[in-house]
């Protein structure tokens, strides 16, 4: 997959996309990632990217002249998924993700700034919010999008699995908890049925906590969780439970 990244801030994205399991997939030829300094593309004799807001309003606006021409640069007649990343953008979830990591090529536009001129949607395919609140700038948001995406691209994570077994992903649950060596640390036991060797009681145990970190964390997301009649059984006794308490 190629990603392209449209910014003012080049700089910023040099640890982020050349580091670690990002790095390590373009090193393996997995991902490739370019950067782009809209900047570069201003006519203005200053290399200005942004004016004022006609009809007056706090802050600065991008121009479209720098961003169209850059795009035009970017795509050189080539076809992409282009997105602009944008507070009042659809937010990312991981089915979202998923549908990304099947495009061959992304555009990414980090807007910053107040906004962005608006006749700029013509070129953008997709925007695309991280969360409900607002952010300097849409750089951080896209190095988010970047790595959310990547973990769904074959070949990016060193196990399969992982991507499948974690928080969101796990019938829309929370992870459950994660232990490692020593099994005794300063008197802190993990849990006996994970060093049993019984996978099926392994896996219960598993699901069980990540109902019971859900519940008590992020309850909104067990009204659209896929809970089998077990799980469901195994919440009420939960919620039983906290009544009795009470």
């Amino acid at each position: 997959m190629r990603i392209d990244i449209l910014t003012l801030f080049p700089e910023m994205f040099e640890g982020v996309l050349h580091s670690s399991m990002l790095g390590r997939a373009e090193e393996k030829g997995v991902l490739s990632f370019s950067v782009h300094n809209i900047r570069d593309y201003s006519e203005s004799k200053h290399k200005n990217t942004d004016d004022y807001a006609f009809g007056g309003g706090a802050g600065m606006v991008m121009m479209p002249q720098p961003i169209f021409d850059c795009m035009d640069a970017v795509l050189a007649g080539e076809t992409a998924r282009r997105i602009l990343m944008s507070p009042r953008g659809r937010t990312l979830t991981p089915e979202l993700a998923r549908e990304l990591s099947n495009e061959e090529r992304i555009v990414i536009l980090a807007g910053h700034y107040e906004g962005i001129d608006e006749r700029v949607s013509e070129l953008i395919d997709d925007e695309i919010s991280i969360g409900d609140y607002v952010l300097t700038g849409g750089e951080l948001p896209a190095m988010v999008l970047v790595d959310c995406i990547a973990r769904f691209v074959p070949d990016v994570l060193g196990c399969a699995m992982s991507a499948e077994d974690e928080s969101f992903s796990n019938d829309g649950l929370l992870e459950y908890p994660q232990y490692t060596r020593p099994a005794n640390f300063r008197g802190r036991l993990v849990p006996e049925v994970l060093l049993s060797g019984n996978h099926a009681k392994i896996a219960e145990w598993r699901r069980q906590q990540s109902i019971i970190k859900t519940k008590r964390v992020r309850p909104e997301l067990l009204d659209r969780a896929e809970l089998s009649k077990k799980d469901k059984d195994f919440l009420c006794s939960l919620e039983e439970s906290e009544q009795n308490i009470h």
